[in-house]
């Protein structure tokens, strides 16, 4: 079973994204959230994955965090609702939003998800209110990319992280910088470019 992916993102679509692993291409379902949350090919991301084996496929399903990986197992212990709708739910309602929607009984907020309709509400509300409190209700943070090589892109780092950004912005315009100017680059131009990126 794989538990997780780290490589290259080789390409972003609307419901899936596909992780390049030193040459293997994994086609990754994952929700809008997930998606939002991953740098821009072909920087390098870290993807949490739920496998699913059927009769008639091999499913890899990424989380960018923890806490969608622990809802879309959660939410498909309920009867008639798969991989794909969870994915629906956690693409229209954040970990947070969804403890607050089962708890509150707020079926408003569970109908904006694709596939969900009155019937499937009713059990996600009554199988999941006393579970629901238990859950994660993180932002849905995105794990970092894989760490960047040491060297020049360490120090361009540490240089962003002392000018006060947060790790988990700077590390994908780093890579992207890096990327854009070849392993090659200078300090100065690497945070030149990386300062660039982070103005986007």
């Amino acid at each position: 079973m794989i538990a997780q992916l780290t490589g290259q993102v080789a390409a972003l679509e609307a419901d899936r994204c596909v992780i390049d692993v030193h040459g293997v291409g994994y086609l990754v379902q994952a929700s809008t959230r997930t998606l939002a949350a991953l740098p821009q090919p072909p920087a390098l991301a870290r993807v949490l994955v739920e496998t699913v084996v059927r009769e008639d496929a091999i499913l890899l399903f990424g989380f960018a965090a923890a806490d969608e990986r622990d809802w879309i197992r959660l939410l498909t212990t309920v009867q008639g609702v798969g991989a794909k709708v969870a994915l629906g739910i956690l693409s229209a309602l954040s970990p947070r939003d969804l403890v607050t929607a089962i708890s509150a009984g707020d079926r408003g907020a569970l109908t904006r998800a694709p596939g969900v309709g009155p019937k499937l509400v009713v059990r996600l509300l009554t199988e999941l209110r006393e579970k629901a409190g238990a859950m994660p209700a993180g932002a849905g943070t995105a794990l970092p990319a894989a760490p960047p090589p040491g060297g020049v892109a360490a120090d361009a780092l540490s240089a962003l992280a002392n000018l006060g950004y947060r790790r988990a912005e700077a590390q994908p315009a780093v890579e992207r910088a890096l990327a854009a100017l070849g392993d090659s680059a200078g300090l100065d131009a690497l945070l030149r470019a990386s300062l660039r990126e982070l103005a986007r």
